[in-house]
């Protein structure tokens, strides 16, 4: 299975959303709280200058935000990408 890992923040209704979608995938998944500056910072060059949480990665392909990800699970495209 692929390695994913969520940008969040503890309040982020998207974050939470988000982890709920690949949970109920029984994804597992590293969340990475960017509370911290220099964790948001990592984050936001990596995510080509987005801010926003979250912010998603499979396998360093940034996927996006929790819409991007919804999106891209309705069109059935994310299950082949989790499986790689």
């Amino acid at each position: 299975m692929a390695k994913v890992e969520i940008y969040t923040t503890p309040t982020c209704p998207y974050c939470h959303a988000a982890k709920a979608l690949l949970a109920d995938k029984g994804v597992d998944f590293q969340e990475i709280t960017v509370l911290d500056p220099a964790l948001r910072e990592a984050m936001t060059t990596r995510a080509h200058g987005r801010r926003t949480v979250p912010q998603i990665f499979v396998d360093d392909v940034h996927v996006g935000g929790y819409d991007d990800l919804a999106a891209l699970d309705r069109r059935g495209g994310l299950d082949p990408l989790l499986a790689q």
